[in-house]
């Protein structure tokens, strides 16, 4: 049987890979916040970071 991945305890199915809905909601948390990123330098994403588009010309 898998552990949780946030607590270390026996997942159970219906909350799988989690053990609890409590640890699957501290998951979605951290997603949200941002917490879990991928390695790597930032992708450039369109329409940010251009300051032409802001100043009219």
């Amino acid at each position: 049987m898998s552990k949780c991945p946030i607590c270390g305890k026996a997942s159970v199915a219906a909350y799988r890979p989690f053990c609890s809905r409590r640890c699957a909601d501290v998951d979605l948390a951290r997603w949200l916040r941002g917490d879990y990123v991928i390695p790597g330098p930032p992708a450039d994403v369109p329409g940010q970071g251009d300051d032409d588009d802001r100043d009219g010309n």
